[in-house]
């Protein structure tokens, strides 16, 4: 079964207590921001994971039924599955060097033209995998599913906060995904 990495917007971040649950049910497969003053319960928080799946929609679907069920009260409203990259993640995902990848970015090595930084966080920078996929000419199957199956849970995520008693179950959106994919992905 392949592993699927995402991350999640949450409508909180977890409180301490709230982790021991968390892992009982995820066996620290799912890492989260927390929180230890009540004041700052009204932020959003975030959760990434590396999940074991048939597809990318069962994992995110199993993984917002562990979050949910492990925090009550908490709701994950947005799903990323197009993941932010160091220098190091993008050699190992292209197979070369560090100093490849790093002379590739400055543009002394391959065609020119690397994908700009996304952002920068304690001194570091991140790509866009899709970015650089694209760049690499990396044909990566989880990409080709992660843009339909992260608009559609999105969009049910959405509908189940907006209107939750006509919203289609988990297992509805997984299978309708499933029977579309391969037209799509």
């Amino acid at each position: 079964m392949p592993s699927y990495d995402f991350a999640l917007i949450l409508s909180r971040p977890l409180y301490e207590e709230e982790l021991d649950p968390l892992f009982d049910r995820t066996h620290g497969q799912v890492t989260v921001s927390i929180i230890t003053e009540p004041q700052h319960a009204d932020r959003p928080g975030n959760a990434t994971a590396s999940w074991h799946a048939a597809t990318l929609a069962e994992a995110v679907m199993q993984v917002v039924a562990h979050l949910e069920a492990a925090a009550p009260g908490l709701h994950v409203r947005q799903v990323e599955a197009d993941p932010l990259l160091t220098i190091r993640d993008i050699a190992e995902r292209v197979r070369r060097s560090v100093e490849s990848v790093r002379l590739s970015i400055t543009g002394a090595r391959g065609p020119g033209g690397f994908p700009a930084s996304e952002m920068s966080t304690g001194g570091h920078r991140l790509w866009r995998w899709s970015k650089i996929a694209a760049w690499y000419d990396v044909d990566d199957p989880q990409l080709r599913e992660a843009r339909p199956t992260t608009q559609a849970i999105n969009g049910w995520l959405a509908l189940r906060d907006v209107v939750p008693d006509i919203a289609p179950t988990p297992e509805d959106v997984t299978s309708a995904l499933s029977a579309v994919l391969t037209h799509v992905a």
